[in-house]
């Protein structure tokens, strides 16, 4: 896998342009805990261990704190609700990382009657949930569009619940950005709060999505600006390995045997039973969702489980790009779920979310499963697989699905 950077030459009023504010941005924020830490009393004896509370509950659910924790963490909630309700600029820049830095984007004044939107990514924990609750209700009293994204598992627990937490961030980040963009809305990502580690994969992330990504020098209101450099993805060997990777994307691993050719940085490898297996990588998938849009809406891919009658193939072919991709996706999932239940169609809705299949009353083995909404799918039973029929309008599969 090759990536090929290519510098552009731009005007100077190409470059201020390209920083500024456009009249509509998305900014993304990593949200830390800087504003619980900020509000610590140094001077207080009592407050000497809190810092140490929230090094070691940073990963901890509501549900697993210490009520000791807890209670050390919403006593530092309410000081910064106090402190973020003081009508002062330089005393909420302090108290919050993430603010230092949204005020910088601003140039150190909130706009008013504003059509930005703001999304702050948190962490699937309690402080995630705490912090991320500060920062929104603050800028919604300000406001502005403000909701908060917090990936399901991401913390820094452990490797595997990174790298769980990166890879749902990665698809959020494909659903809510690139539309976002043809729209007009200039993309920002906003890091100058969050964990280290996170911050390391959102620069990355930002290459691919971002207009622009800011930094702030440390202790100051100093902003950095970091414009989004253009990026020319080769994808042969993607390509090359189509299915694979989008069984991959589905959750399907693969044996060490099976992925030769593949790029180890695409990839992440699991022990199961004594044997290594590899599936995608945080960066494998991030390659995958900028990239299936246009792989996935070409030639229909003959996924293991499935076989395809002549008049779905009929189908498949008048289909416009985007509605190719969400089927090829949805038969990708649909594989791989029929491949770990050893053809089990009686668990594809528990392992296939919103696929609603279901028999097709007043027929003998027939049953349809949802591609989008008012879109079905009509198939058979066969093989420990499916056969599938007919693609189309709802009423019109259910009327006539073979």
């Amino acid at each position: 896998m090759r990536f090929i950077v290519s510098t552009i030459g731009t005007s100077m009023n190409e470059r201020k342009n390209h920083t500024s504010l456009t009249e509509k941005s998305f900014i993304v924020s990593t949200i830390g805990t800087s504003i619980l830490t900020n509000n610590i009393d140094g001077n207080n004896q009592d407050e000497a261990n809190w810092r140490r509370i929230l090094g070691i509950s940073a990963n901890n659910k509501k549900k697993e704190l210490q009520e000791e924790h807890k209670t050390v963490i919403d006593t530092l909630e309410e000081r910064a609700r106090k402190k973020l309700a003081q009508d002062d600029v330089e005393i909420r820049r302090q108290a919050s990382a993430e603010l230092n830095g949204i005020y910088g984007i601003y140039e150190g004044t909130l706009p008013e009657n504003t059509s930005d939107q703001h999304y702050l990514i948190c962490t699937d924990t309690y402080q995630g949930r705490t912090t991320g609750d500060l920062i929104k209700d603050f800028l919604s009293e300000q406001g502005f569009d403000v909701a908060i994204e917090m990936p399901k598992q991401l913390s820094t627990k452990d490797t595997n619940s990174f790298t769980n937490g990166t890879k749902e961030l990665i698809k959020w980040l494909e659903d809510n950005v690139p539309w976002r963009r043809d729209n007009g809305y200039q993309v920002i990502f906003n890091l100058v709060g969050g964990f280290k580690s996170l911050q390391g994969y959102m620069q990355t992330f930002g290459t691919f999505y971002a207009d622009e990504t800011v930094y702030i020098f440390e202790g100051s209101s100093d902003l950095i600006k970091i414009p989004r450099l253009p990026i020319q993805i080769d994808t042969a060997v993607i390509e090359n390995h189509l299915i694979k990777f989008a069984l991959m994307d589905a959750g399907k691993l693969y044996s060490t045997e099976e992925i030769e050719g593949i790029p180890e940085t695409l990839l992440e490898f699991v022990q199961e039973n004594g044997m290594t297996f590899a599936g995608l990588s945080a960066w494998g998938g991030l390659i995958w969702q900028r990239t299936k849009s246009d792989l996935l809406s070409g030639e229909l891919l003959q996924f293991p489980n499935l076989g395809y009658r002549r008049s779905f193939i009929d189908n498949y072919k008048v289909l416009n790009p985007q509605q190719r991709t969400d089927l090829q996706e949805t038969l990708a999932q649909i594989a791989t779920a029929l491949e770990e239940t050893s053809g089990d169609t009686t668990r594809l809705n528990e392992r296939v979310s919103g696929l609603n299949f279901q028999p097709l009353a007043g027929f003998d083995n027939i049953y349809t499963f949802r591609i989008a909404r008012g879109i079905r799918v009509s198939c058979s039973i066969a093989d420990d697989g499916l056969y599938l029929y007919r693609y189309g309008p709802r009423n019109t599969i259910n009327r006539n699905p073979n």
